[in-house]
């Protein structure tokens, strides 16, 4: 049987200010002679909702452990993404696998419209407001691998002057 340590607070897992959510939590079992051994995994996204948000998946042979492991690998991978507002600046397409996603400025005050997998990791990165709709595969990993890179896309306007050395009227 494996020793259970007591949790330490989560600021000195991830620093100041880091929220997370687990997206899921998967069951993996094996047979043995004795019967099925189980080990599980969990898929999480941590981020500030300030701009910042990464996502870590760990596996363990406890649901704990693996939510502790996917924890501490989304924090070490955090990425900022542009954000105007509450919204994001353009539309944007990410992909990833099987799965597409296309994200869509909206409004203050529409909210988040998308799935659980989508949402998690619009949310902790600091986007009130925005449309989404998901082409291809649903599956949760893909999501939000996609959704990352749909994120890591987004340009708003003085990245795109600071590129290209000129100033943008309008």
């Amino acid at each position: 049987m494996a020793k259970s340590n007591p949790r330490r607070p989560r600021e000195s897992d991830e620093g100041p200010g880091y929220d997370d959510n687990v997206v899921k939590v998967y069951r993996c079992s094996k047979v043995v002679k004795g019967g099925r051994r189980f080990s599980f995994a969990a898929l999480v996204v941590v981020g500030d909702r300030k701009g910042r948000v990464g996502v870590g998946y760990g596996k363990a042979n406890e649901v704990p452990n693996a939510v502790d492991k996917g924890r501490k690998q989304a924090s070490r991978q955090l990425r900022p993404v542009s954000v105007t507002g509450t919204t994001i600046p353009h539309q944007v397409k990410g992909q990833y696998g099987a799965s597409q996603v296309l994200l869509l400025p909206a409004p203050q005050g529409t909210g988040v419209i998308a799935g659980s997998s989508v949402r998690a990791v619009l949310e902790l990165a600091g986007i009130g407001d925005c449309l989404t709709k998901v082409y291809g595969s649903t599956s949760p990993k893909n999501l939000v691998k996609a959704t990352l890179n749909a994120l890591q896309t987004l340009r708003n306007r003085e990245s795109i002057e600071k590129l290209r050395g000129v100033s943008i009227i309008g």
